[in-house]
């Protein structure tokens, strides 16, 4: 908006009676942004359900008055025609954005993008921008300017680089998964050359690392799957609805190891760390039921009740000759093998 735009807004602003300011200001925050649309008869009925008393004729020369003044446009190509605020109109808010909500915006902008349906991105944009605005104009000696630079993300283990995901394919993935409705994709699993053919019901995304995981029902089929992402080719939305299992959960899925790769199967883990390659557990514990013991010979031993999953083995084994695994004899086989083979391709 030019400033000749803003002050010819603020005179007729002042001109109106405040019940019709009430209702044009609340028209503007209910108009969507651009590719949505809005109809003049679906704004009427909002308004009356909103208590305002006025008729669907008003509305439209409301929209029409207002469209002189605020960067609103109409889809004239088919009836009934819609508006929508332009894609590039900035952010409509009073009042306007604190230090505080500029700083949380700059940071949802870069931790979530790869966790946010497009939709949602293309309508956050200009929030986005506005708060790239708002904190580049806070003065320098301003401490809360400095904070994006302050703080990072760092995965414990050793990064990797993301795989390429193709944007249609998260563009409609994820939408499905808002709208609750099933997709049909093409999976290319590893180490095939040809995609196959799916139709399945995505019950929710979890980034894990440097990768993103669908989590659903595949066909009809009661057991849920874990897709990675990356792999899917290509992706449609169907009308069907999801249908999730009965009590369906996502954390419950979590907490019993499934991202972990596991089945779900929880053990009762014992192990002896030595030199202080434990001592993180005592702030970091391994689980809710977790005990530790400090031993005569100095060194720590573990109890807790964790999932079984090669997530579990890949941790211990990361720690070397820092750990012995006691109990269960199963664990404490399969790492005593895998120890013997690394030992026999290093003689």
């Amino acid at each position: 908006m030019t400033a000749d735009q803003a002050t010819r807004t603020e005179i007729n602003m002042a001109q109106l009676h405040p019940d019709t300011l009430r209702r044009q200001w609340q028209m503007l925050r209910m108009i969507p942004r651009h590719p949505q649309k809005i109809t003049a008869k679906a704004l009427h009925e909002k308004l009356l359900a909103e208590q305002f008393d006025v008729t669907k004729r008003t509305v439209e020369r409301d929209l029409l008055a207002l469209s002189e003044m605020f960067a609103l446009v109409s889809d004239e190509r088919d009836k009934p025609y819609g508006w929508s605020w332009s894609k590039d109109a900035p952010v409509f808010n009073l009042p306007g954005l604190s230090h505080n909500e500029a700083l949380t915006l700059a940071m949802v902008e870069q931790h979530l993008n790869s966790l946010l349906p497009a939709s949602t991105l293309s309508q956050l944009q200009p929030y986005f921008k506005a708060a790239r605005q708002h904190l580049s104009g806070i003065p320098q000696n301003e401490r809360i300017r400095s904070w994006l630079s302050k703080v990072r993300t760092v995965p414990p283990s050793q990064p990797l680089l993301p795989p390429s995901i193709k944007p249609a394919v998260q563009h409609t993935v994820f939408e499905a998964l808002l709208a609750d409705r099933q997709l049909e994709i093409k999976y290319l699993k590893r180490g095939e050359d040809k995609a196959i053919e799916y139709r399945i019901h995505p019950l929710a995304a979890v980034q894990r690392g440097s990768i993103t995981y669908l989590y659903c029902r595949i066909s009809d089929y009661e057991d849920l799957r874990t897709l990675a992402l990356h792999r899917i080719q290509s992706a449609s939305m169907l009308e069907e609805a999801v249908k999730a299992p009965a009590g369906f959960s996502i954390d419950e899925a979590i907490n019993s190891g499934q991202f972990g790769f596991g089945e779900g199967k929880q053990i009762r883990l014992e192990a002896i760390f030595y030199n202080g390659a434990g001592d993180h557990l005592y702030e970091t514990a391994l689980g809710a039921d977790q005990s530790l013991a400090e031993t005569d010979g100095g060194s720590l031993k573990l109890t807790a009740t964790v999932a079984d999953t090669p997530q579990l083995a890949w941790w211990l084994l990361g720690l070397g000759d820092g750990v012995e695994v006691v109990k269960p004899a199963a664990l404490r086989k399969s790492i005593a093998e895998t120890i013997f083979r690394m030992q026999a391709k290093y003689q």
